[in-house]
């Protein structure tokens, strides 16, 4: 049985990485060994879960739903063949130090360490959030949430989420003004501009095909995520939001999509931690969660 929950871990990270070649170095093993693991996996579910030719792997269908059952199951069965002195031991006391983009980190980080809080009373947390980037190791944090991956072998790294990027404005304001039918034409119009604060200019909005454009004249400026997000929904002016932050007010009609056909592919959420040495069970917990957590529902 311990063979065949290893057998998922490894799958469970082929699936999330690029390549069977990546998901052995997040693991710390041989290219050879996740091979393996994917195939005697495939014989148990008599089943494909990756295509394979000269190009690389790709998942199939039944693969990919496979991967989202796992993903929760390796937890549950890890504490499930864990006695009672090993759970309690696991709850350790001592801090885990996180670092997360402000608004990632307050929208899907929080939720996470709130329900880690409240059934694991002697964890303790340390989260600093800042949209530029920490390096974990010379900062000393444990785990970080970062857009984008890591290619750096000191880290291991899981993809965790993948949202979308809209551009938005509330009805009112399209009734105003009228909606954008071209990227150009929002130098036009009333836009937010989160600023970048450790360069002091704003963040570039991102469109498909790798566009990118600075908004002219922004009505509204920030260098809080919170702040502009307010601006968006009060009508002052178009902004480029996360699908996280988005989705719940577009799904309420407070905020209306626009230039659709223009939208940037999904940025990749990953959760990161140092390879270094044995794992405190703490910061395999949290970074479990987290990976679990951010993950699609």
């Amino acid at each position: 049985m311990l063979n065949r929950l290893e057998m998922l871990r490894i799958f469970v990270s082929a699936a999330e990485a690029q390549s069977f070649k990546e998901a052995a170095a997040r693991l710390g093993i041989s290219p050879q060994a996740v091979t393996r693991a994917v195939q005697d996996l495939e014989k148990v579910h008599g089943e494909l879960l990756f295509h394979r030719n000269t190009r690389g792997v790709q998942i199939t269908a039944y693969g990919g739903e496979l991967a989202t059952r796992a993903k929760t199951s390796v937890l549950q069965l890890d504490d499930l063949f864990l006695e009672r002195p090993a759970r309690e031991a696991q709850e350790v006391e001592g801090a885990v130090r996180l670092t997360a983009p402000v608004m990632l980190g307050r929208v899907l980080l929080m939720p996470v360490l709130k329900r880690l809080a409240a059934s694991h009373p002697l964890l303790r947390f340390d989260l600093h959030l800042s949209d530029a980037h920490a390096d974990v190791v010379d900062d000393r944090i444990d785990i970080g949430v970062r857009f984008g991956p890591l290619h750096d072998n000191r880290f291991v790294a899981r993809r965790a989420a993948s949202p979308a990027f809209h551009v938005v404005g509330t009805p009112a304001l399209i009734e105003r003004h009228g909606a954008p039918t071209s990227i150009e034409q929002l130098h036009q119009l009333p836009t937010t501009e989160l600023r970048d604060a450790s360069a002091g200019r704003g963040w570039p909005w991102y469109f498909a095909g790798g566009a990118q454009i600075v908004p002219a004249a922004p009505r509204f400026s920030s260098n809080d995520g919170d702040a502009e997000c307010e601006a968006i929904l009060a009508g002052i002016g178009f902004g480029q939001i996360p699908a996280y932050l988005a989705d719940p007010h577009i799904a309420a009609g407070r905020l209306v999509p626009v230039l659709r056909e223009f939208m940037p592919d999904p940025w990749d959420v990953y959760v990161y931690r140092p390879q270094r040495g044995p794992v405190p069970a703490r910061i395999r917990l949290v970074f479990d969660n987290c990976v679990a957590a951010l993950g699609p529902a």
